[in-house]
């Protein structure tokens, strides 16, 4: 199993980012999104199931932030809109089957 994330990159604050993942491998999972500021702990940002029915998004990002997949293409996606400088990050997507398996992480950089 392969994940890898892209799209992150610098913006500005009120921007929005698309970002991708893409696993390879298994057939049906569920994604996590998690971001990690420096110096605090990794925190689930948003999540969907396999096949896409049910989904969170943390109460941080709520309303500005949607999570979506395309099983086709096996991505899931992480739309960010009115970006802020505190959701700058690397961003990391998890794939769950029977484990975890994380991607490399993309960083996301809001400028003021």
């Amino acid at each position: 199993v392969q994940v890898a994330e892209t799209g992150g990159g610098l913006v500005q604050a009120g921007d929005s980012l698309r970002l991708s993942c893409t696993v390879s491998g298994p057939s049906s999972y569920a994604v996590g999104w998690f971001r990690q500021a420096p110096e605090t702990e990794r925190d689930l940002v948003a999540g969907i199931s396999w096949n896409g029915n049910r989904t969170y998004v943390a109460d941080s990002v709520k309303g500005r932030f949607t999570i979506s997949r395309d099983n086709a293409n096996n991505t899931v996606y992480l739309q960010m809109s009115n970006l802020k400088p505190e959701d700058t990050a690397v961003y990391y997507c998890a794939a769950m089957w029977g484990r975890e398996y994380w991607g490399q992480g993309t960083q996301v950089t809001v400028s003021s």
